[in-house]
């Protein structure tokens, strides 16, 4: 049904326009901060994070962002990248989980349509050693039918059965001997970084302070009750009150929780989940393709964005150090031998570009495999006041920040109501994405990134034509991305840059590598960072890829 026109600009769409890009400087941030008094305090940047200090924000309360690295640095940048409902919840029983999830998923499609965008899936049925065979092919289509019903319609197309023929035109590399035929579905797919970034800055458009670089070391108390917050930025100590404090630092949970003496702490199972970046040519998918592995009951997808291809992911238990992980040889392998396996390519480890490894936050006892441990949350409030939220997925990330505001709302004895549903992200309001990407080019690559404020990158280009260069050979990021980043994004480091602010890291690690100097140049200029922190810099980062490498390519433990 096709609508009147408005008589008058839609205000919620309205009032996310600007003539100027949003300044969050990293200064007048810590000064926010140091020595001031918000009802809420949000602990960790990632997605749960980020969407709760929004959340917060919109709904009018003083709040404070901090987290100790970069904005979505750990799990919140490493993810599948996808917004779906999880076909495979429904095989676990957990349909609940999955309808929400659907519902969510199409509120992200709005709210951030210029960061979440549609993904078709493709399921292969073949006659030997597939996902599954002809026999079951009916049984399947009935829990596709049930993934519909449950909430895939809302994205307007329902799942398609496809012929060999037609399978073949979406991946032409599919080893076509024991190929059937397969099946389609459609779901969504996000950059989680810039997802959380967004969400962050959102957060900051509507007067929340937001640090990154900011450490919280301690959960202050004054008569038994959460006071606030000691953070160590920049090599000094910062201190802040609040009303209520949140921690929502994921796995880091299993580290530090901030809690009071004598209090029980959630259960938490790092599972650890890898992905690792092919050339686009070796696989020529246009969709997400699901692949058997051998000797596994659980699928592999390979993923296109941009001329790389996504291969993952694993889901195996995580004791280690939080803060270096990475994807091993033996996982490499895993994920080689299953495409080779699935498809007619010649993948070698040395073709690898990039890789990524995160750990997800389960809520779990001890026992059994990770990959049976349903991906619920789980919201606490301790007798201090303490809030705790954890566990969950990148899609109903959402849903919890709202229920952890619900949480903390109590702790102040108010109740204001949830504006998030409808709640634009910065750059979504009034973006049209099917006009910006049709023709391509450097409005469409824009546009992906930065929706409606792609203008003020161009404004950028305008005043200095000389930053039209790319970042990194063969990557379409811009010098003066680098600049924007800088100057509105947060960016503090040549690490920043080229793992979150840009996704050079994963999608050609060495040629990342080779550009740092450049990157560490600009930074100099932008931020005014002297010769020994730039170099340092560059030096950090270069260290961190080859270590990467490394591990990746079995040559260190």
């Amino acid at each position: 049904m096709v609508g009147l026109p408005s008589r008058k600009p839609k205000a919620d769409r309205a009032r996310m326009a600007s003539d100027e890009p949003l300044s969050l400087r990293r200064s007048d941030q810590i000064d926010h901060i140091d020595g001031g008094h918000f009802d809420m305090i949000v602990i960790g940047g990632g997605v749960t994070g980020a969407y709760t200090a929004f959340d917060a924000a919109q709904r009018g309360y003083r709040v404070a962002l901090l987290e100790k690295d970069d904005f979505a640095s750990g799990t919140s940048s490493k993810s599948s990248k996808m917004i779906h409902g999880g076909l495979r919840y429904i095989e676990q029983g957990n349909l609940p989980l999955v309808r929400h999830s659907l519902l969510e998923r199409q509120r992200l499609r709005k709210n951030a349509q210029h960061l979440v965008q549609r993904l078709p899936f493709l399921f292969p049925v073949l006659s030997d050693n597939g996902v599954f065979d002809r026999r079951l092919a009916a049984g399947f289509e009935s829990l596709l039918w049930t993934y519909d019903l449950a909430g895939g319609w809302r994205e307007g197309v329902l799942h398609q059965k496809l012929t060999k023929e037609e399978v073949l035109t979406h991946c032409p590399t599919f080893k076509g001997e024991h190929l059937d035929g397969g099946f389609m579905y459609y779901d969504a797919r996000a950059d989680d970084a810039r997802l959380t970034l967004a969400l962050a800055r959102t957060a900051g458009f509507y007067g929340a302070a937001v640090l990154n670089g900011a450490k919280v070391t301690e959960v202050t108390r004054e008569r038994g009750k959460v006071a606030g917050i000691i953070a160590e930025v920049d090599g000094r100590e910062i201190r802040a009150s609040a009303g209520a404090v949140i921690v929502a630092t994921g796995v880091w949970l299993r580290d530090w929780t901030g809690a009071g003496k004598d209090t029980d702490t959630p259960n938490i199972r790092p599972a650890k989940g890898v992905h690792v970046a092919v050339p686009w040519m070796k696989i020529r998918n246009d969709c997400t393709v699901t692949i058997p592995v051998p000797g596994r009951s659980r699928r592999a997808t390979i993923t296109r964005w941009g001329d790389t291809a996504y291969l993952g992911t694993t889901d195996e238990e995580y004791n280690g150090n939080l803060d270096d992980v990475h994807c091993n040889r033996e996982e490499l392998d895993f994920l080689l031998d299953g495409a080779r396996s699935a498809l007619n390519v010649d993948i070698e480890p040395e073709d690898v570009l990039g890789s990524i490894a995160g750990c997800r936050p389960l809520v779990a006892p001890p026992g059994g495999k990770t990959v049976e441990v349903k991906r619920n949350h789980e919201i606490r409030t301790d007798r201090d006041g303490l809030v705790t939220v954890v566990g969950g997925k990148l899609t109903t990330s959402r849903h919890m920040a709202e229920q952890t505001v619900d949480a903390a709302q109590k702790v102040l004895g108010e109740r204001k109501r949830v504006k998030t549903k409808n709640g634009y992200l910065l750059g979504a309001a009034g973006y049209d994405a099917e006009a910006v990407v049709a023709s391509g080019g450097l409005a469409s690559h824009l546009g992906e990134r930065y929706g409606t404020e792609a203008r003020f990158v161009t404004d950028i280009l305008s005043a200095d034509p000389s930053l039209d260069a790319p970042i990194v050979e063969g990557l379409p990021y811009l010098e003066a991305e680098v600049i924007y980043s800088a100057r509105h994004e947060l960016a503090r480091n040549v690490d920043d840059i080229l793992s979150r602010r840009t996704r050079s890291r994963i999608m050609a690690r060495d040629a990342s590598a080779r550009a740092a100097a450049r990157v560490g140049e600009l930074l100099q200029a932008e931020l005014g960072l002297s010769d020994a922190q730039v170099q340092q810099q560059v030096t950090d980062y270069t260290h961190s890829t080859a270590h990467e490498r490394a591990v990746l390519m079995g040559e260190t433990r």
